[in-house]
């Protein structure tokens, strides 16, 4: 992206608290936007034509980076992403979980869990350069980077996903993902815990790793199991990264499951020990409950599952599992088979276990929010202002400067963001102006439709993108594809 030479300021920002992304205190001085650049204590002249905002009392820190979401189709479907832009969101990272817009292209409709992202007419990118460009073409008001999904590699390749992937299965596989990391994806994903990658051994995954480390990729996966499991889950990953010399990124880290509250100091504990020899990090989102398709291998009386949507019985979304038996009168399980295909939150977190892995010095902020869903979890459009209103100010988790490099620095650098991220001269004018006081998250699990409060503007490269108080602003619909290979190169 060209920063074009300017002789005068376009945005002033006077009196700010700044809060610069790297985890250092706080400061106060102009920060000036030029161009689609950051400019700090600024020299050129003021002229009329430029805007002076007198933020006082509020915090300017760098766009929010949502490391993980699943608006692979949505940047395209709703390029306003009003469910992100709202939350101070400037940048996502697609692709999540195996699962990914491309290079996929459906001839039946998208299995559990690609149905996630969308319908069968959705995909029709059979080549990342595809999705690249109906990405840019659409506009969209946030900055998108994109991984490739290990379950969709499989579906373009196999005939049916409850088997291993055959030796010309697997280097077709590979084939396909150097060509997409080529084309600026940023790295590969897995989630081996779906039905569709589970029979997938680590030896296809590590095969398709091989082709990661000339690109400088990323691996963040979808653990084969976040209950019991886990620790054994999370070193197949751990031996991913360090046979292939990649990154690994294990996403959504939870102790999901009754069995599994209060294990998590210990599975952090196994986290630092594979970072003394490996890259390696977490993200997570500040909520106690997730949210999918409604898997059979998660149905418990331990917890309460919410049905959010079901194909052949819609009328029962909005109630819980348990309610839906008892109207039926039948187990909990056949209530969930006769359910499906559908979709569940699991309130299946303890918030201790939550609380312990928000404050891991090495774990980002991501919504894993899925905007398919007709009710969706409240953390699409509520994670980024939870985590600085009730974790930072009211539970006083960690202090301001740490969440916001959470969502800000520390994500950049994982996921090798070029000049995004921080508030230093030279570098993307992402930002973010809000009101430390007021800002909260307003979804919640009743009405997680809800933009947050707090949020006074967000900028993202250079152009005002969302102003609550401005009923007549136009977004700017200003973000652009961020291919991995360039950004590395021009970095």
């Amino acid at each position: 992206m060209e920063i074009f030479s300017q002789d005068s300021i376009d945005v002033l920002f006077k009196n700010a608290t700044i809060i610069d992304g790297s985890n250092s205190p706080a400061t106060v001085k102009d920060v000036a936007i030029i161009g689609n650049q950051i400019e700090l204590e600024p020299t050129l002249p003021v002229k009329d034509s430029t805007r002076v905002i007198d933020a006082k009392g509020l915090i300017l820190a760098p766009g929010f980076i949502d490391v993980h979401t699943h608006d692979d189709i949505e940047v395209i479907r709703n390029p306003e992403m009003l469910s992100k832009i709202s939350q101070g969101v400037t940048s996502v990272i697609v692709g999540n979980c195996g699962i990914s817009a491309s290079p996929v292209k459906l001839n039946q409709p998208p299995p559990d869990p690609l149905n996630l992202l969308g319908e069968q007419q959705d995909f029709k990118f059979t080549h990342f350069s595809d999705y690249v460009n109906a990405v840019t073409a659409a506009r969209p008001a946030v900055n998108v980077a994109a991984l490739v999904g290990h379950t969709a590699l499989r579906l373009q390749v196999m005939d049916r996903l409850d088997r291993a992937a055959s030796l010309l299965e697997i280097n077709t596989m590979r084939k396909a993902l150097k060509l997409a990391l080529e084309q600026g994806a940023k790295g590969l994903s897995s989630g081996l815990a779906y039905s569709s990658a589970s029979s997938a051994p680590g030896s296809e995954l590590q095969s398709l790793a091989k082709e990661m480390k000339a690109f400088d990729a990323v691996y963040a996966t979808h653990l084969r199991t976040e209950f019991d499991g886990i620790l054994d889950a999370m070193t197949e990953a751990f031996e991913l990264g360090s046979s292939a010399n990649v990154s690994v990124v294990i996403s959504h880290l939870k102790c999901a499951g009754k069995l599994n509250w209060g294990r998590s100091s210990e599975i952090l504990k196994h986290l630092k020990s594979a970072q003394k020899s490996q890259t390696v990090a977490c993200d997570c989102y500040p909520y106690s409950a997730s949210s999918s398709t409604l898997d059979l291998l998660q149905v418990t009386e331990d917890f309460e599952i919410f049905i959010t949507w079901s194909e052949f019985y819609p009328q029962m979304a909005g109630k819980t599992l348990s309610h839906i038996s008892q109207q039926w009168n039948i187990s909990l399980m056949d209530a969930a088979k006769k359910l499906q295909p559908a979709g569940a939150v699991y309130h299946c977190m303890d918030d201790n276990d939550v609380e312990n892995i928000l404050q891991f010095s090495d774990s980002m902020i991501g919504s894993d929010g899925l905007p398919c869903d007709p009710h969706p979890h409240p953390r699409l459009w509520g994670t980024f202002p939870r985590v600085l209103g009730h974790y930072s100010r009211d539970k006083k988790l960690f202090k301001l400067e740490q969440a916001i490099h959470k969502m800000t620095g520390l994500s950049a650098d994982k996921f090798k963001l070029n000049k995004r991220g921080y508030i230093r001269s030279g570098y993307y004018a992402d930002l973010v102006l809000f009101n430390p006081l007021t800002i909260k998250d307003r979804s919640d699990y009743v009405n997680p439709i809800a933009t947050a409060q707090g949020i006074e503007q967000v900028w993202v490269n250079g152009k005002l993108s969302y102003e609550p108080s401005n009923k007549s602003l136009i977004p700017a619909k200003a973000g652009l594809f961020l291919k991995h290979k360039e950004e590395i190169i021009n970095d």
